[in-house]
């Protein structure tokens, strides 16, 4: 494979599992433009690799990741559709190979809406998630709208959605977003245990049945994330949401 290009991206491949980890711990894993890149080129080029069989995200032992960087994401002049953090919508959304997570600590935004493109979830019990979009003043992204929905239903979506509250992992396996809870020792082990066994099957008949499960998403998920980008440029504008990166940039100040 490819050498990262970001220092805080690593990638690694053991036994046919491409392991992509982010790896920032004194800043929770927030995620920078560059990271974005480094996390959007490891999943194409693993993708691509006859070598690896399945992919693997994980973070660090006490963090998944705390989402964007916000520092970083309010420096960024960069407004194009195609911006890293897009890439990486969009590289989660054509995968052809399994995708598995290993989640400890923290899942906060991209790091709980990131989840929900994954064939596998596995996350420690102390672990929790948030989709805080509307508390920023903001609407959900990477597809969330559309595959919140489909998962758990329209009720226990809105409840995540709109109210923007944390959850636990129980609460997330309840929903349907996460297959097994774990102590927080066993997360990866268990998820590589799993990653292992699927990369000893056939490539193509598990592509092909990830790829039939996945069929009917394609067409409406790519237009979701078009859509929640739209919003989000023009909800990153308002007044409110303003007002929300402001206060929260002087607290980080003060």
């Amino acid at each position: 494979m490819i050498s990262s290009n970001d220092p805080h991206v690593l990638y690694s491949l053991d036994a046919g599992v491409c392991i992509i980890q982010i790896n920032r711990p004194e800043k929770k894993n927030a995620l920078t433009h560059s990271m974005y890149k480094a996390l959007a080129d490891g999943l194409k080029e693993a993708d691509a690799d006859s070598a690896v069989k399945v992919i693997l995200l994980r973070g660090t032992q006490d963090c998944f990741t705390s989402g964007n960087d916000v520092n970083d994401f309010v420096a960024s002049e960069e407004r194009s559709s195609e911006r890293p953090s897009v890439q990486f919508m969009k590289a989660l959304a054509n995968l052809r190979k399994p995708l598995i997570a290993a989640v400890n600590g923290l899942g906060i935004g991209i790091g709980t809406t990131m989840l929900m493109h994954c064939d596998l979830v596995y996350a420690a019990t102390d672990s929790f998630l948030q989709l805080p979009f509307t508390r920023l003043g903001l609407c959900p992204e990477a597809g969330s709208s559309f595959l919140a929905p489909q998962i758990m239903g329209h009720q226990r979506a809105a409840e995540l959605l709109l109210l923007g509250e944390r959850f636990s992992a129980s609460k997330a396996k309840e929903y349907g977003l996460v297959n097994e809870v774990l102590d927080s020792q066993s997360v990866l082990p268990h998820a590589l245990e799993k990653a292992h066994a699927l990369a000893a099957l056939p490539s193509e008949a598990v592509q092909t049945s990830k790829h039939l499960l996945k069929r009917n998403q394609s067409g409406p998920l790519e237009e979701t994330i078009a859509i929640e980008l739209v919003n989000f440029s023009r909800l990153l504008q308002s007044p409110e949401a303003q007002a929300i990166v402001q206060a929260f940039l002087e607290r980080k100040r003060s």
